[in-house]
């Protein structure tokens, strides 16, 4: 089967094929659940299609703690059924479906409190390794002594721990998981658009029968038709409903902010889990840095434009050192990011979003319209299912049941037998190993592709001089095979190097935009404008960042946009 390059030409074709045959399913949002919708429907044979106003995961789905994780916290909540689920898909992630995107990483719980703390915590811990299963993709859990606690973590404050429990979750790069299932479902048949952005659903005798869909980026307004649609528009959920008139479900964002340093800054070998008032605190290993969040706080703008201030900062900085030895300051910082949760409301409401369910809501809107709202990252697949069976119900044709728990995302197949192969990789390739690991561990089998890139340009092979964690060839394959219309797309979400640079990835601007401009067809003018809008995109979230409160940061945002 073809690998499925998502090019300019095949997105185009994909908008065209839309408009001229109507749809068993049409599926508005490319974050996880989207595209994993898209992706179910297709391998059940159905005629499907995806548009996406902006890039694959551009919103809630590039901006997570990089967990799949099955929610050590709603164990406190009772929520059996969500850990049970998610801990499940978390071991189909790392054992089969994406090994090359999603890992296991040891975290460890410190425990500051003598006497109750630890088998309180330790019943906890030890339910959650039942719960995962017979047979964990990951290690079990493990407590340890104050003594073996320091020596792991040295970074750790000896006045303040009294010990810890060490256990395992999975670790994933969202923006990437996400644009691979996306490719993944192309591959598989569906139409895949970014940049088409619903204006409006058309509905006929009550029944909605499709969409207007706008190119975002010629302007072209088309008709898209569809006997079923699904809306997985995440925080713009409420703005596809009233489209139909109908908002059946009822969406709180919730806002939660992220930053990283470098690695070097805390001493530890294994994340860390802290209970904060709230919800609870991660130090996540990232590379050569560390993942710090999240908060949880009522959103109450424009869902366009979340944004981190100064108050959110202080929030997790405080948390952390509590229990560092070395405080971690304001200048440490290397990026910031936030996104938005789409909490399901509960018809009584609820005053605060740390109490908001983070279960799925999958509901009829109108005749012709559903809408799937609120889970976890990590559920992506079963909400996915849930969202496609309900169509399937509602179309008239037999429906074969959802398979997509054998459908290894593209990258997968291989990668374990190009893992044990990357030495001689390394050596036919001429590139470090180190070089060969990261890229299978970002592309997993497809890497044979960047590499027939660089043997044919060998400069490709060397990294972004602005952003060395990336080759060269990475940016241009994002262009090239990975969807990306955008500056921003390559920078942001191809490559991190947006949350990891503290330039925010400015440096690289240039390059990235002369290597990507002759397969995305811009001129000399187009490569400017890229990189202007880049430089707004960044001081934007700087200047978010100098502020105190939700609206300083939102407006602040605004005016550095405008």
């Amino acid at each position: 089967m073809p690998t499925a390059p998502l090019t300019t030409e095949r997105r185009n074709a994909a908008l065209e094929q839309m408009s001229q045959q109507e749809l068993d399913v049409l599926v508005i949002g490319g974050g996880v659940t989207g595209v994993g919708a898209a992706l179910d429907a297709a391998t059940r044979g159905l005629r499907v299609g995806l548009v996406e106003k902006a890039d694959f995961a551009q919103g809630t789905s590039s901006r997570s703690t990089k967990l799949m994780h099955g929610g050590l916290r709603y164990l406190e909540q009772l929520d059996f059924k969500l850990v049970r689920e998610a801990l499940q898909e978390r071991g189909l992630a790392i054992s089969k479906l994406c090994p090359h995107l999603v890992k296991g990483i040891p975290i460890l719980y410190p425990l500051t409190r003598k006497g109750w703390e630890r088998p309180y915590t330790g019943a906890g811990v030890l339910l959650y390794d039942i719960l995962a299963g017979t047979s964990p993709a990951v290690p079990r859990h493990r407590h340890y002594s104050k003594k073996k606690a320091m020596q792991i973590n040295p970074g750790l404050d000896p006045d303040v721990l009294t010990g810890g429990i060490r256990y395992y979750d999975g670790q994933v790069d969202d923006a990437r998981h996400t644009m691979f299932i996306g490719r993944t479902a192309a591959k598989h048949g569906a139409h895949i658009a970014t940049y088409a952005e619903v204006t409006d659903l058309t509905v006929e005798a009550g029944h909605v029968v499709g969409a207007t869909v706008r190119d975002n980026r010629n302007g072209t307004i088309f008709d898209v038709r569809a006997k079923q649609t699904i809306n997985a528009a995440g925080p713009w959920t409420d703005v596809i409903q009233r489209m139909g008139g109908n908002a059946a479900v009822k969406v709180q964002p919730s806002k939660g902010i992220h930053f990283l340093i470098d690695k070097e800054k805390i001493p530890n070998t294994t994340g860390l889990i802290l209970r904060t008032e709230k919800s609870v605190l991660f130090t996540i290993p990232w590379g050569k840095y560390w993942i710090i969040g999240t908060t949880d706080t009522a959103w109450e703008y424009d869902v366009e434009e979340p944004a981190a201030h100064a108050g959110d900062i202080d929030y997790l900085l405080e948390r952390l050192n509590a229990v560092l030895v070395n405080p971690i300051t304001h200048e440490d910082i290397r990026g910031v990011f936030s996104g938005l949760r789409p909490l399901v409301v509960p018809a009584e409401g609820s005053a605060s979003t740390a109490k908001l369910s983070r279960e799925h809501a999958v509901m009829e809107t109108m005749p012709g319209l559903l809408t799937i709202a609120g889970g976890k990252y990590t559920t992506y697949r079963v909400m996915a299912k849930d969202v496609v069976d309900a169509a399937a119900e509602r179309l008239p044709q037999r429906v074969p049941d959802c398979i997509t728990e054998d459908v290894l995302i593209m990258g997968a197949e291989a990668y374990w037998a190009r893992m044990n192969e990357r030495e001689r990789i390394a050596s036919d390739s001429g590139l470090h190993v180190g070089w060969i690991t990261h890229l299978l561990d970002r592309y997993g089998d497809m890497i044979d592709e960047l590499l027939a890139m660089i043997e044919e340009q060998p400069d490709l092979g060397k990294p972004l001089e602005s952003a060395p964690g990336y080759l060269r060839v990475e940016a241009l394959y994002g262009a090239t095979h990975e969807g990306a219309q955008t500056l921003e797309d390559i920078i942001a979400r191809r490559t991190r190097a947006f949350i990891e640079q503290s330039d925010r990835g400015m440096g690289a601007a240039k390059e990235v935009a002369d290597l990507v401009a002759e397969p995305l067809g811009w001129d000399e003018d187009r490569v400017a404008r890229e990189i202007d809008q880049y430089r707004k995109i960044v001081d934007a979230t700087l200047a978010a960042e100098q502020a105190s409160t939700d609206q300083a940061a939102y407006e602040a945002r605004k005016k550095a946009l405008a």
